[in-house]
């Protein structure tokens, strides 16, 4: 193992090749993560993980890295932003309930894919200056605690919300690790500034998901429940899903931090097929096959067509009452399963009840009952 003058010279190399790859931060920690063991485990015992069984089953391989990977001495914590310059305003897209809301990390290409790829190039790089190094890379993809490891590498801090924030780089970025036994010199945890007296993101999640600081109650967030989530979603929470279809940014458009941010300027972080800006009728026209075809390549195919149209037939129940929605609900409503057609009857019930009430000309000018009116956007964006 090289000398420590040797190992910091490394540490240098590696930090300039990752922010080569795209990364804009590269950190590295140990293996302790004892602090947060009881924080964890007491979540899951509040089952607030939900139907993640995978959060259960590997134990204290998710708290004790050298448990997961034995021999590990350093992890190696990377941050890649992936807010979009080029992608519609959220916020416009969320106050227009007949335009469909996608989370902005899922416009595009699957992160997974393209950050394995990199990191692969980084161990490659490192081969060349430490041979034999042992290593694990991951990308969300096992059993890791990316945010109390990002915190412990300086990366960031853990906000109210759950996420790892950086005060001068926000929360739109992904995270990634390199499990290794190079003995690498380590860097200083983040100075935990936090939050201070903020809770916009509590007051404004849809649901109420967020139950205490930096704790979420995943049965009630919009990201489990549209993406996690197998069966019928609770027809109490519905209606506040808005026209959300995938996952939910509402906890990082009010968080201030976000106003610091970094945007990405990597082409494969841009919106595909107008995810960004398109109606939720259109996304309705969607057969399984153009479904399978079009988000080749992308997080969101890994849900399936059938939670896909679960959660457009809620969105659509949420709409403004439309002639247009009621035909194609009801059109679709034969050849659909039975936990389709289930949502496609409560979105028919809704549209039902907003005739009665406002009538349709009166309706369609009521204001969509979105909680967020300002974000706090990138500033180069």
């Amino acid at each position: 193992m090289p000398c420590m003058h040797d190992t910091t010279h490394l540490k240098d190399a590696i930090r300039q090749k990752a922010a080569n790859l795209g990364f804009a931060h590269l950190g590295v920690t140990d293996t302790d993560l004892s602090a947060y063991e009881a924080d964890y485990f007491n979540w899951l015992g509040h089952h607030y993980h939900g139907e993640m069984g995978y959060m259960v089953r590997h134990g204290v391989k998710r708290t004790r890295p050298n448990l997961l990977v034995p021999g590990t001495v350093r992890i190696l914590s990377l941050r890649m932003p992936y807010y979009s310059r080029e992608a519609a305003n959220p916020i416009e897209q969320l106050q227009q309930p007949e335009q469909a809301y996608i989370a902005r990390y899922a416009l595009n290409r699957d992160y997974h894919k393209l950050i394995r790829k990199r990191l692969k190039e980084l161990v490659a790089f490192i081969h060349q200056l430490a041979p034999g190094f042992n290593y694990r890379i991951f990308t969300d993809s096992a059993p890791v605690l990316e945010r109390p490891i990002g915190e412990k590498a300086g990366l960031g801090f853990i906000g109210k919300n759950s996420l790892l924030i950086h005060p001068r780089a926000g929360s739109w970025f992904f995270l990634a690790e390199i499990f290794t036994d190079l003995d690498l010199p380590l860097d200083p945890p983040f100075e935990k500034n936090g939050c201070g007296p903020c809770t916009a993101c509590m007051a404004e999640c849809p649901t109420g998901a967020i139950v205490a600081d930096g704790v979420v109650d995943a049965r009630r967030c919009i990201s489990y429940l549209t993406i996690e989530h197998e069966g019928d979603i609770p027809e109490a929470l519905r209606p506040l899903m808005g026209n959300r279809i995938y996952g939910c940014d509402d906890c990082q458009l009010v968080c201030p931090w976000n106003r610091f941010g970094e945007c990405s300027h990597n082409p494969a972080w841009q919106p595909r097929h107008h995810l960004d800006n398109i109606r939720l009728l259109d996304l309705w026209q969607w057969d399984e096959e153009t479904f399978l075809k079009n988000f080749e390549g992308s997080p969101i195919r890994r849900i399936g067509y059938e939670r896909w149209r679960r959660n457009l037939a809620v969105a659509l129940g949420n709409a403004p009452y439309n002639k247009e929605i009621v035909k194609n609900l009801s059109q679709t409503i034969d050849n659909a399963s039975e936990m389709v057609k289930r949502h496609i009857l409560w979105a028919l019930e809704q549209q039902q009840k907003k005739r009665e009430k406002s009538g349709e000309k009166k309706n369609r000018g009521t204001p969509f009952p979105t909680r967020v009116r300002k974000a706090h956007l990138p500033k180069d964006c």
